[in-house]
């Protein structure tokens, strides 16, 4: 078994990121593998599922086991996501393994990036609103205890249906896009909730697409191990750093390496991207005061820790 060394030190850093944040693992790690290792896009989604399927139950069962998991919502959920992320990977088994199915699994790759990094600020957007109203009065005080929500079935499921796909086809989606979602269906969920069923209802998804790309993907034992070998205790560093590091600007600056991922995947020239990315850097952090200040808060956050019964293990 050929261990390549390189691949399992970015692994590492990779899995300090999810551990830090909850989020990254497949929009991190199928981009670097295709870019900067060259693995076929289709391999690289295949490796990444199977180590995901490894690691995510880590951090789900001790959200599970603090309650910070809502069991309706992960079954609803897996409803739709299971098969649609088995399906998914049927989907790349009949369109084949010819460079243009390639090519088409690294587009859609990119747009889920790009998807990702917005849901990434929408995210930021909805926290930075729900602190305003809770500093204001206007907010309803949330429950001590696990908040009981009246399930939607339907969007829920379509949800998952959605979510599924997108993870099937390309290993992005289970800890950024479905989280989003969930924000936007159940507002009031506490945020250590949200991310514990996130959590918890990927496992079963990304084991779903793991098993899918295992029977007809093109997955690579060594590539796989190499990764294990890094990210494993990457999360485990990343959560521990957690309670100490300035979680919005690890999130930020994740968005942002998703946004220049994206670009790239989808065939954006290296000026062009690098345009994009310098107006993004100019243009986003003078409105992003703009918008703080629209909500009463000051110019600048405070700096801030996350608390440790809200650190995310997983991405």
């Amino acid at each position: 078994m050929n261990i390549d060394p390189l691949l399992t030190l970015a692994s590492l850093g990779i899995g300090i990121v999810v551990g830090l944040t909850g989020m990254g693992g497949g929009a991190l790690m199928t981009p670097v593998l295709v870019l900067f290792f060259g693995i076929p896009p289709l391999a690289a989604v295949s490796s990444d599922l199977v180590a995901a399927a490894v690691m995510k139950p880590v951090g789900s069962f001790v959200h599970l086991r603090r309650g910070t998991v809502n069991l309706e919502l992960v079954k609803w959920l897996c409803v739709g996501s299971i098969p649609a992320a088995f399906g998914g990977v049927l989907i790349l088994k009949a369109l084949g393994t010819s460079d243009e199915v390639q090519h088409w699994i690294q587009i859609s790759l990119g747009v889920a990036l790009l998807l990702a990094s917005t849901g990434l600020i929408v995210r930021a957007y909805l926290r930075l609103a729900e602190r305003a109203r809770n500093l204001d009065g206007s907010a309803k005080p949330l429950p001590q205890d696990a908040p009981k929500v009246a399930v939607r079935v339907v969007p829920t499921v379509l949800v998952g249906m959605v979510g599924g796909l997108v993870v099937g086809l390309t290993s992005v989606g289970s800890g950024s896009l479905i989280i989003i979602a969930l924000m936007a269906l159940y507002p009031t969920l506490k945020a250590s909730q949200l991310v514990g069923t996130d959590l918890l209802q990927a496992v079963p998804l990304v084991a779903s697409a793991a098993f899918g790309h295992l029977l007809f993907g093109d997955f690579h034992l060594d590539l796989t191990v190499s990764l294990l070998l890094g990210s494993v205790p990457g999360v485990w560093i990343g959560a521990q750093l957690s309670s100490r590091a300035p979680g919005g600007i690890v999130r930020r600056a994740l968005a942002f390496v998703l946004l220049a991922s994206g670009l790239k995947l989808l065939g954006i020239s290296t000026p062009m991207t690098g345009l994009l990315l310098l107006i993004a850097l100019l243009v986003g952090p003078p409105v992003w005061i703009l918008v703080r200040r629209a909500h009463g808060l000051p110019a600048l956050a405070r700096g801030r820790t996350m608390a440790p019964d809200k650190v995310p293990t997983s991405s």
